[in-house]
């Protein structure tokens, strides 16, 4: 446990003209060596530095508190693990800001043989938090000489704007022959293996990139359902999430949002209402959304309250980024508070990047996929000690390890699939963010 000595002092300020150019402006500052930025329902999170930290992978936990740091076996429930990790901080009203990779969800299902060796899930309790809503900015940091130049800084400084300026071509490239990969799995579909099952493609980037350019390009051209902005270490990663896979809130309503069903976006008010249009009639369309949605309710009604599922909208049209997407939303009632894990754990990953069912999916997205896929089609969450829990889906993101730079799109497969109109749809998906990278400036 951390000293019960640690404490968060705070600082309120008005709110900043662009909450955007102020969480990149402190990503930008130099001042932490890793941060996660989220936005979510008008509210935008800054988390910097770390008070304590918890890295899972297949055999081992790896535990920050404070000065210390102990590595021990991953045994058991993973989130279990977390769930104690979080308790024993010693942080009062803490929040943790991490991610969670797509093969955790094998981990969780107690089929971690079938994963490698990295890093599934990393969270952190930040030593600097800067929460920006409408009515102001708050400020916690456990470190007042940090506290007092944050506050100067981000009164004082003017970020400037990014403009993207680097093109990819994700028109014409079949990466690893993906038109395949898909009649592949139409082929499994129709053998009764499947009802649906989500295959992506990896569109690597040649140039050097900006990440916290492109977040604020990304943010701007894009409609997010969340947007998030990371760098933990290994990972980077910027992104313009289309929908959540959990949100959990402190009274134990949980609720999620699949989407699935997608048409393009073409700038041209006519030609999108035919699009949309087109769209809502779509048998093969509306099938993949109507079985997701299915999936969604099952999850929920696993671990809800009996009779407090429901759905609050159905095939509505989601406009994000490049693209519309048919969008629903299921919700029930925990039975007990504080079970966040509980439902994050029968929710992911998403129904909409995955398949169904989705143990069997994995076997055929590895398989035709080649690769793990890491932090593409996991999440990105933040959680709090009330018992609340936001986590995006990953998608319509940026990723960086090293110098590789790299995007990543899906479409989601069922027996009516035509392998030349899946590619044509990661397309559409992909322009979403790669229309607004920003190269990296020479130093």
């Amino acid at each position: 446990m951390i000293t019960d000595l640690v404490r968060y002092r705070e600082l309120r300020l008005p709110p900043p003209k662009d909450p955007l150019l102020t969480v990149a402006q402190l990503a930008r500052s130099g001042r932490f060596d890793q941060y996660v930025v989220y936005e979510s329902d008008q509210a935008w999170h800054f988390a910097g530095g770390s008070l304590a930290s918890l890295r899972l992978s297949r055999d081992w936990a790896v535990q920050q508190l404070g000065e210390r740091t102990r590595r021990f076996p991953c045994t058991g429930n993973p989130l279990g693990i977390v769930e104690q990790f979080l308790d024993m901080t010693g942080v009062p009203e803490w929040r943790a800001y991490g991610w969670a990779a797509f093969e955790m969800a094998q981990l969780l299902a107690g089929a971690g043989d079938q994963v490698g060796d990295a890093d599934l899930m990393h969270l952190v309790v930040p030593q600097t938090e800067v929460r920006i809503t409408a009515e102001g900015m708050l400020l916690r940091s456990t470190d007042r000489e940090l506290l007092d130049v944050l506050a100067k800084s981000l009164l004082d400084d003017d970020p400037g704007p990014a403009v993207p300026d680097t093109a990819v071509d994700v028109t014409v490239e079949d990466s690893h022959n993906y038109r395949a990969a898909v009649a592949a799995a139409v082929l499994d579909i129709r053998a009764r293996t499947l009802e649906k099952v989500i295959i992506s493609r990896v569109v690597e980037v040649p140039a050097a990139v900006d990440l916290i350019g492109s977040y604020v390009a990304g943010r701007r051209g894009n409609t997010p359902a969340r947007s998030y902005l990371l760098d933990l270490g290994r990972m980077r990663a910027a992104g313009f999430s289309p929908e959540t896979v959990a949100v959990v809130s402190p009274d134990g309503r949980v609720t999620t949002q699949p989407l699935a069903g997608t048409r393009a976006r073409t700038g041209s008010p006519a030609a999108d209402r035919e699009l949309c249009a087109e769209l809502l009639a779509d048998p093969k369309e509306i099938y993949e959304h109507a079985v997701s949605v299915k999936l969604a309710w099952d999850e929920i009604a696993a671990v809800s309250e009996s009779g407090s599922v429901s759905i609050g909208e159905f095939m509505a049209v989601r406009e994000r980024g490049s693209v519309q997407h048919l969008a629903s939303t299921v919700s029930g009632r925990l039975p007990v508070r504080g079970r966040m894990w509980t439902a994050f754990a029968a929710l992911f990953p998403a129904v909409t990047a995955t398949g169904i069912p989705k143990r069997p999916a994995y076997q055929v997205i590895r398989q035709l996929e080649g690769r793990e896929r890491g932090l593409y089609a996991g999440a990105v969450l933040v959680c709090d000690s009330e018992g609340g829990l936001d986590a995006a889906l990953v998608l319509r993101s940026i990723f960086q390890e090293g110098d590789r730079t790299w995007l990543q799109a899906g479409a989601g497969i069922v027996g009516q699939s035509l392998p030349e109109r899946e590619h044509e749809e990661t397309c559409e998906k992909l322009r979403s963010v790669a229309r607004c990278l920003v190269s990296a400036r020479t130093p």
